[in-house]
């Protein structure tokens, strides 16, 4: 496996299941993402992309939103030395136009320290929409054929790809859902065309270094058919 991929759900329902603010579950979250940064370097996948905050999480409250914020950004800071000693090239992948100003500081800074860092290349999906993304490379292309840069013949499945925000990426070999929920939610849904599923009933807190690794030896198991 060259890439295995996480949408990270459960965490508010964590959370009212055991009586505590919805907050404290991002918090916990945080320790299942370390897990899967050591679960992929225990096995050797040299990809992990996870989604961290999508387009439609602009939808939360106010109060809600700058948490996570705030905690993606301290807590990346907080374990970035860690990171760094572990050899993690970290990379936060969406809308930048919607990046707030408030965490541009700590992502620049993450991103710059771990830029040539090779061990794991972990990709966080922020203010991230797979349909915004199709939409982003279409509209890039258009201009390139409008341009004279490309021809409509051009336009093909690599080129499409190259325009992407995950351009360079492989396309996820595994893409794993917690919380019991068993759909996309508009996450890398070009590039998950020939990828396999795990929808695990657990919610993202509970997800330990053995869950995830279960996970994984259950795809060692598959036979992958490319085809129908």
């Amino acid at each position: 496996m060259q890439h295995l991929a996480i949408i990270p759900d459960g965490n508010r329902r964590w959370a009212r299941q055991n009586k505590l603010q919805s907050l404290f579950g991002h918090r916990r979250g945080m320790d299942a993402v370390l897990s899967a940064v050591d679960v992929c370097l225990k096995n050797g996948i040299k990809y992990l992309s996870i989604y961290t905050f999508s387009l439609e999480n602009f939808r939360r409250s106010e109060e809600e939103r700058s948490y996570l914020f705030e905690l993606l950004s301290d807590g990346l800071i907080q374990e970035l030395s860690k990171l760094v000693e572990q050899g993690i090239n970290i990379k936060f992948l969406g809308d930048t136009s919607l990046f707030p100003e408030k965490v541009l500081q700590a992502i620049n800074q993450v991103e710059l320290a771990t830029k040539d860092l090779g061990n794991l290349y972990l990709s966080l999906l922020f203010c991230y929409g797979a349909q915004q993304e199709i939409a982003y490379a279409a509209r890039t292309l258009a201009q390139k054929v409008a341009q004279g840069i490309l021809s409509i013949e051009q336009i093909n499945e690599e080129t499409v790809g190259r325009e992407l925000w995950t351009a360079g990426i492989p396309n996820p070999d595994l893409i794993i859902r917690t919380g019991g929920v068993v759909r996309l939610s508009n996450f890398l849904l070009f590039q998950a065309a020939y990828s396999e599923f795990k929808f695990v009933d657990s919610f993202w807190p509970d997800m330990t270094i053995e869950k995830i690794q279960a996970c994984i030896d259950e795809f060692k198991g598959i036979k992958r058919n490319f085809g129908w």
